[in-house]
């Protein structure tokens, strides 16, 4: 059952929170929270590395470069490609998957949300998840919020403080809250 949560988070699952089966969750998220604590303390590159293996799970490139401090709820939905650059001080709620493509760029302060809740209050106890992809290239400037099952696409540059609810096309400029394409040069 352990493993059937975490593969049917990636697939777009939603979860009732209070319930046993969701226990997995609560378990690796402590167990990550100690891995985070010493990412976020070590100042050896290599051995950040390594940290940063262990909080997603998998191998990470080693030309990606994250700067602490980095929060998670989860981070083994994290899925780093070749070049990604992560400046201070974002949270990343993955829970639900957060993609970064080749050369993606993410500005201090950045939250990438996986996860909302049913907006209805008698089902708010409800976690529905929506992964997050990043394309190739993308740059995301400093204090952007990007929401539950939002598509960046490549090339694409989500301006500092936006609030990105809707995809983003390749090779578009996006501003505001709610983000829109910026209109001429």
């Amino acid at each position: 059952m352990t493993s059937d949560i975490f593969k049917e988070a990636l697939n777009g699952g939603t979860f009732d929170f209070r319930k046993p089966d969701f226990q997995p969750f609560f378990e690796v998220h402590d167990q990550k929270a100690k891995l985070l604590m010493e990412f976020n303390n070590e100042d050896d590159p290599d051995k950040q590395h390594e940290l940063l293996e262990k909080i997603t799970g998998r191998d990470v490139p080693d030309n990606v470069m994250v700067f602490p401090p980095l929060k998670t709820d989860f981070g083994g939905h994290i899925f780093l490609k070749s070049g990604v650059l992560i400046n201070t001080d974002c949270l990343f709620d993955d829970f639900g998957g957060v993609y970064l493509d080749e050369n993606v760029l993410i500005g201090p302060r950045v939250s990438l949300i996986t996860a909302n809740h049913d907006q209805r209050p008698a089902y708010r106890d409800l976690v529905i998840l929506k992964p997050i992809h990043i394309h190739k290239n993308a740059w995301i400037g400093t204090g952007a919020i990007i929401l539950p099952g939002v598509t960046i696409g490549e090339n694409a540059i989500v301006g500092a403080g936006s609030l990105v609810t809707k995809d983003v096309p390749a090779n578009t400029t996006v501003i505001g809250d709610p983000a829109k394409p910026m209109k001429g040069k």
